[in-house]
Parts: structure tokens; sequence; C-alpha cells
């Protein structure tokens, strides 16, 4: 397994721990979980611009034609 190391104020640790221990876990979980959701989220957002540029490009297309 890699390990990645991010910088986090002491703030943004406080409240890393805090959720973490309401959520009767440890911070590595909390992070861990969290991308995992993250990353196996559809990326909707991406594929609903994609779909606007290619219908603004469709219509642009048309009118130049």
């Amino acid at each position: 397994m890699t390990a990645i190391t991010i910088p986090l104020s002491e703030e943004q640790l406080e409240r890393l721990r805090s959720v973490a221990a309401e959520a009767g876990i440890s911070p590595e979980e909390l992070i861990r979980a969290t991308l995992e959701e993250w990353l196996g989220r559809p990326r909707d957002d991406f594929h609903q611009a994609a779909s606007y540029v290619l219908q603004k490009n469709a219509e642009l297309y048309r009118r130049l034609a």
C-alpha cells in the first residue's frame, strides 16, 4: 500500500479528529472512506458540461453551414 502525506493546518487537523471521533473511527479511516466514496462517484458534472459543449458546437456548425 502507498502512503500519501498532506499538510494540514492545526485547525483542519482538529476538525478532522473531531469528525472522526464523532463517527467512532480514526482520522485515517475517515479520510480513506471519504476518498473512496469521492473516487467512486460518477462524474455527472463532467458529462453534463461535455454534453452542453457538444450541443453548442452542433448549433454553431449548423449556423455556419
